[in-house]
């Protein structure tokens, strides 16, 4: 059987992340409108950079996705045909669109336009799917709640219909979109690009009882912290959750209060529901070890979460997965070693999410809300090469006796930092980081090359 290589679908919140992710892989990319995408902070890309890069992209015969895919309240209901038709102008690739009205106006006053359905749509089923590609949708991004098999399902259900999955990035605690943390703490709506990621600050826990009279949760003791390990030791013993066996757990009815560190003394309810736990930061997704099996289903299209992310973070992943798609391609066996690659990532801890059916606590990450680095760091960018020696712009910390990894599209390698000079030719130790450009002795070819310096040398 020959098999289809799937589209690979890079993020890009600005110019050179997108030249990054075509440079290392990425078939496409998507970038969005600020005010109406889901990213309306760090996002670089106006009128101008999308009709730029909407140029750039197809000359190098690439695709360019615009996100437009926030839930509209009505005054943005009122501006967006205005403001859509100069980009519709710029005749993009396609549009990822989630709002059921906004794609009806689109549609009416634009009927040849391509819409993707976001995966803020929640799409789970496959009568859903027939249902968009009824309203003239052409391409449906899956849920992140579903499994593998109900990829499939939906697949062979649906074969005439363009869908896509998401592959590796952040996860949500929430269906996507759907958390109201963020608006209830800080009045800033996941859903209109302004999310605060509360589900990634710290919290205790408080025990609580639920008055009887007023159905209010007050506290019944004061905890100082919450003993994640001894919690998840319960958990693997006595049940894990819907997701796996569908065992309820025997303290489902349980009222906690919780306490985020930088609010004392605010304490919340929280409960716990035959669904599981909601304490509440998942780990970030992995799929590059599903990549054959997704390659077999015959998804159309594999997307990586991230328009916040670094320029990094952009061609690691297109690397790393442009060859997880190739050696499926071409019926080679998985390389496990791709899994070490992307531990150069800082990562709050890798799961494949739903896609496979594990116990609860494999989702989530109870130590830590930030990304942390267990490989590699991203340290400097090529700028420059002659005579052997590489003009590295430093963007963080490294030193004569690193082992570095240069990261290019031909292939990477690593190499023993032995020697280093600033731009006079003096002789140096250390480049302590930006905004600072030192040059080492590094074969070619290295124009345009990523820098990081393995912590863990392999």
């Amino acid at each position: 059987m020959t098999l289809k290589a799937p589209e690979l679908l890079l993020p890009a919140g600005s110019l050179d992340k997108m030249r990054a992710a075509y440079d290392f892989g990425a078939d496409a990319i998507y970038a969005g409108q600020p005010r109406y995408s889901l990213r309306a902070r760090n996002n670089e890309f106006r009128l101008e950079q999308i009709a730029q890069g909407i140029q750039e992209a197809h000359a190098r015969g690439k695709k360019f996705f615009v996100t437009s895919n926030l839930i509209a309240h009505n005054d943005k209901v009122r501006t967006y045909l205005r403001d859509i038709e100069p980009v519709i102008e710029c005749k993009p690739d396609a549009f990822i669109m989630a709002d059921p009205g906004l794609i009806m106006m689109v549609k009416e006053k634009w009927p040849e336009t391509e819409i993707h359905l976001s995966v803020q749509a929640n799409t789970t089923n496959y009568a859903t799917v027939k249902f968009w590609q009824k309203a003239g949708v052409s391409r449906i991004i899956l849920s992140r709640e579903l499994s593998l098999d109900e990829i499939e399902k939906i697949r062979q259900e649906c074969p005439d219909m363009e869908i896509e999955v998401f592959v590796h990035g952040a996860l949500c605690i929430a269906y996507s979109g759907r958390c109201l943390l963020s608006g209830y703490f800080n009045r800033r709506d996941p859903n209109q690009g302004t999310c605060t990621n509360a589900c990634r600050w710290e919290y205790k826990t408080h025990d609580a009882a639920v008055d009887p009279n007023t159905g209010e949760a007050l506290a019944t003791s004061m905890e100082q912290g919450f003993n994640f390990e001894q919690a998840r030791e319960e958990a693997d013993s006595q049940f894990t959750s819907t997701c796996g066996s569908g065992q309820r757990h025997p303290k489902a009815d349980q009222v906690y209060l919780i306490e985020e560190i930088g609010r004392p003394g605010e304490l919340m309810p929280i409960m716990e529901d035959e669904h599981g736990t909601y304490i509440m930061n998942s780990k970030d997704l992995r799929a590059v070890e599903h990549v054959e099996r997704l390659v077999k289903i015959g998804v159309d299209s594999l997307k990586i979460e991230g328009r916040t992310k670094s320029l990094y973070y952009v061609a690691r992943t297109a690397q790393v997965y442009r060859r997880a798609i190739d050696d499926a391609v071409a019926g080679r066996p998985f390389n496990p070693h791709l899994i070490t690659e992307l531990e150069g990532l800082a990562n709050r801890g890798y799961t494949g999410g739903l896609l496979e059916r594990r116990p609860a606590n494999d989702y989530q990450n109870y130590e830590t809300g930030n990304s942390v680095l267990q490989r590699a760091h991203f340290v400097g960018q090529v700028r420059g090469y002659a005579d052997g020696m590489a003009e590295v712009e430093t963007m963080n910390r490294f030193a004569v006796g690193d082992t570095l990894e240069v990261i290019h599209p031909s292939g990477n390698r690593t190499v023993q930092l032995t020697q280093m000079f600033n731009l006079d030719g003096e002789s140096v130790q250390v480049a302590p980081g930006n905004p600072l450009r030192v040059r080492i002795p590094i074969d070619g070819p290295v124009e345009g090359a990523l820098i990081a310096r393995l912590l863990q040398p392999s």
